[in-house]
């Protein structure tokens, strides 16, 4: 893979090279930029532009998407960083402390629902009193008869 000289690092990436650099479709970069993960300009033949510093972003993006940390909470911490800036290491060192509690509630309840859905083999309604996925202590009977959902 070749390196960028050092007189190339401010040349902007166009949508097209940000997208093979980054392994990202230019159609998700541009969901990225509409959804404020990714900031371009214009150029005066109406060419998205990218500074360089967007495969970091992007590359931060995806890998708190395989975390499964949503768009919106993503969006929040690169917001608070200042002026926009592309995190560092600090920043993804802040950041990913601050999923880690939502992730590992994710993998307990994870653990949880595999854990029980033996018991689930079977049960068709998915509502009956001793369903723990679905129904766990059958709290859904406080709300009346009929189908409920609980999330």
């Amino acid at each position: 893979m070749a390196k960028i000289k050092p007189d190339q690092r401010h040349i902007p990436l166009s949508v097209g090279e940000l997208a093979r650099r980054s392994g990202v479709p230019v159609s998700t970069l541009h969901f990225y930029e509409r959804e404020g993960l990714l900031a371009s300009w214009r150029t005066e033949g109406n060419q998205r532009r990218y500074p360089r510093e967007a495969l970091r972003r992007v590359a931060v993006v995806k890998t708190a998407q395989r975390l499964g940390v949503s768009l919106a909470e993503i969006r929040e911490a690169l917001d608070a960083l200042p002026a926009g800036r592309t995190p560092d290491a600090a920043d993804w060192a802040r950041m990913s402390k601050a999923w880690r509690a939502s992730l590992d509630a994710r993998i307990a309840a994870l653990t949880r629902l595999r854990d029980n859905l033996d018991g689930c083999i079977g049960c068709g309604c998915l509502s009956i009193k001793a369903c723990p996925l679905r129904n766990p202590g059958d709290v859904l009977s406080e709300d009346g008869p009929g189908p409920r959902l609980l999330e």
